[in-house]
């Protein structure tokens, strides 16, 4: 083999130190900046990333806490509103109520009134049925006519004993 033989080591050598020192440089100057300048960008991108989800973090928990609060805010209000309602929708039937009782007492009065009347009516009319009914019934027993007269002092005197 060509590459044993101790008479090339020496052409060897150079080429091998040449092709080092080529290939050194062309790391050095080429391949591990642009790799350092990848690896610099990535990292400060990481860092831009984490720093603006560390601010978006903290505007979404502002966001939320001012959200809390306007829904705290707002329930407040609408117990508010509900109480108000509440308290107005009660006098509002109180109001009612008493309108109400006061035009059924009116009625009930007014009722009792007629029924007062109408009992006084047929109580008027009683004397008169008592003094038919018993001029009917003298003239059905004893077939003898009864006058209207004679029919009403009986009924007057048989309550006049009863009252």
């Amino acid at each position: 083999m060509p590459q044993l033989t101790i008479a090339d080591f020496p052409p060897q050598l150079i080429w091998l130190a040449i092709t080092f020192v080529v290939l050194y440089f062309l790391m050095a100057r080429v391949a591990i900046p642009r790799i350092s300048d990848v690896l610099e960008n990535r990292q400060n991108r990481i860092a831009t990333d984490l720093e603006e989800a560390r601010k978006l973090s903290d505007d979404a928990d502002s966001a939320k806490a001012e959200y809390e609060a306007a829904l705290a805010d707002a329930r407040s209000k609408a117990h508010g509103i509900v109480a108000e309602l509440k308290a107005t929708m009660a006098k509002e039937q109180d109001a009612s109520k008493a309108e109400l009782d006061a035009k059924l007492a009116v009625k009930a009065k007014e009722a009792e009134a007629g029924i007062n009347a109408a009992k006084d009516a047929a109580l008027s009319h009683v004397r008169d049925i008592a003094s038919e009914t018993a001029k009917i019934a003298v003239s059905k027993l004893v077939s003898i006519d009864v006058s209207d007269a004679d029919a009403n002092a009986a009924v007057a005197s048989s309550m006049k004993g009863t009252a």
